[in-house]
């Protein structure tokens, strides 16, 4: 232990105790392991598609892009460090890296949750307001949109991770998770630690909760302007369109807020709390391309003709 003066005190390190007396827990890390591979190549697939085809240069896709780079950048933050305690027996973390890896760690996640908020606007004015969607949803909008989500994101965490330098650790370093998660740090600290818990409870209700409240007051909205606008056939088909959304709403919100929510309103199995928050903050990144990919039309169109374009360019070379 090192002692910054005679209040603070810093461990040089934690020690992430992550699953407890699970047999085989090796084959769940090596499961991620897979999952990390697939969140990789999935979402590298769709950021290069939407970068390479014109056709998906338009604001709907500006914010899916983000999503894409967010899910990359959030497993990336996670997955390989978890396999590196887990799998190699590394689970020694030290200080720095930890605050690092908390900070990473829960930005990108909150742009997960801020960009489905984002792409549920997208989907309200343009079943709502179809005439005016070009004008209001611009790519212009959308980039202002996405920057301030990523300010939002930054700032908010930067000051929950600020906080924890203010604890002092003067008994156990011994973080119950897979990840140096923000409450299981925060409760080992030996002096007043309210502060930390009220923007913890704040920031899981500012970014989780309320975009969740919000796409779904989207989603009565949009349902009351097609009862109004359109019936039968035309409904089935408005709806189609937001398909992609609404599912991955549901993988991304539903497990971590019932996992939050259950630990708030009674106590849960650690190794149940890790397994269930790990899956929610894993899959849903692997999954999220697959989604738009086989449920979005206009992404499988721009891959048949990049796919045809490549073909027609490496025949044209072989020639000459």
């Amino acid at each position: 232990m090192s002692s910054i003066n005679s209040t603070f005190i810093r461990p040089s390190s934690f020690y992430i105790s992550g699953l407890y007396n699970v047999p085989h827990a090796r084959y769940y890390y090596m499961f991620l392991c897979f999952v990390y591979a697939v969140t990789v190549l999935g979402n590298s697939f769709i950021i290069g598609i939407i970068y390479l085809a014109r056709s998906l240069h338009t604001a709907k896709y500006i914010a899916v892009f983000n999503l894409a780079l967010s899910d990359l950048c959030g497993s990336s933050a996670l997955i390989p460090k978890l396999l590196d305690m887990f799998l190699f027996e590394n689970q020694y973390i030290s200080y720095e890296a930890c605050l690092a890896n908390m900070f990473f760690v829960y930005v990108f996640m909150t742009l997960q949750s801020l960009t489905l908020l984002a792409m549920a606007y997208d989907r309200l004015i343009a079943i709502c307001f179809p005439l005016r969607y070009h004008a209001i949803v611009t790519k212009t909008a959308m980039v202002l949109i996405i920057g301030a989500m990523w300010i939002l994101s930054l700032s908010v965490i930067t000051l929950m991770v600020a906080l924890v330098t203010r604890l002092t650790f003067c008994r156990s370093t011994t973080v119950n998770s897979y990840y140096c998660e923000h409450g299981p740090v925060y409760k080992l600290a030996c002096n007043d630690n309210s502060i930390n818990s009220i923007i913890g409870i704040l920031c899981t209700s500012t970014l989780l909760y309320i975009p969740l409240f919000l796409i779904a007051l989207s989603y009565v909205c949009i349902g009351f302007a097609l009862q109004k606008i359109l019936h039968g056939v035309e409904q089935v088909k408005a709806l189609k369109t937001c398909t992609s959304h609404v599912i991955l709403v549901a993988m991304f919100y539903l497990p971590i807020i019932g996992v939050y929510t259950a630990g708030r309103i009674t106590s849960v199995n650690t190794n149940v709390r890790i397994i269930n928050t790990a899956l929610s903050q894993t899959i849903p990144p692997m999954l999220n391309p697959i989604i738009y990919t086989l449920n979005t039309e206009e992404v499988l169109q721009s891959i048949k003709v990049l796919y045809k374009r490549t073909k027609v360019s490496s025949t044209i070379t072989t020639r000459n």
